[in-house]
């Protein structure tokens, strides 16, 4: 059973979030704003197992008891073409490493024996007519060789797949990191790389982070 103040955490982010995405609402609105979401790489641990729970809330396994350790993030946003309008259908998936470095996946660095078994490590979310998608997981962590990041993949019918990845914004070890470093376009880096914020009003100390998937084309809503 959740925790009451969990729940009423929830739905005040609800509220802001429908808030925040009645911004975008209207066809073209800031279209000339938009920056296209920089393809990245899938890297080498795109889980080789799907987990059997592979629901929206990364933080509890099936009917666990015990959440994933690591900072709760509510990461939120819309799937919008490049005229700024909604796509709905499209298929989200994200895939991170648990708060000890380890992902979902048998040849991931570290050490796998102390992965965080609560931490379901991969999501999807079917967005509806207004583009958006919501996912409840961990702030990400560093590892050797990366800074923080989640990885995405948006999967829509007929179309290319779109690989790409988030980052926290001020984060020391981005600069570091080979593959924000490699997106050469101020804009584009600066599209990927979000501020992972306090909640307004969670009594637990949980973050926001939000990011809209600019696809760059202009399919036919299903």
């Amino acid at each position: 059973m959740n925790h009451p103040s969990t729940l009423q955490n929830r739905r005040v982010f609800f509220k802001e979030l429908s808030l925040a995405g009645a911004l975008m609402t209207l066809p073209g609105l800031f279209a000339e704003q938009l920056t296209r979401t920089p393809p990245q790489t899938e890297g080498p641990f795109y889980p080789d197992r799907l987990p059997l729970d592979t629901d929206n809330d990364l933080l509890v396994v099936n009917d666990g008891l015990t959440p994933a350790v690591g900072e709760v993030t509510w990461l939120s946003g819309r799937i919008l073409d490049a005229r700024g309008e909604p796509i709905r259908n499209a298929l989200i998936e994200i895939w991170q490493c648990d708060a000890t470095g380890v992902y979902l996946h048998t040849k991931s660095g570290g050490d796998t024996k102390k992965r965080d078994q609560n931490f379901q490590g991969f999501g999807r979310f079917l967005t509806g007519s207004t583009g958006e998608y919501l996912f409840r997981t961990i702030k990400p962590v560093s590892y050797p060789g990366r800074a923080p990041h989640i990885h995405f993949a948006v999967k829509m019918k007929n179309r290319k797949e779109l690989i790409t990845q988030c980052y926290i914004q001020g984060h020391p070890g981005n600069e570091k990191d080979g593959v924000w470093r490699g997106i050469k376009d101020s804009a584009a880096r600066k599209s990927v790389t979000l501020p992972f914020e306090p909640l307004k009003n969670s009594t637990v100390g949980e973050l926001g982070a939000r990011f809209d998937i600019i696809m760059g084309l202009t399919p036919e809503h299903a």
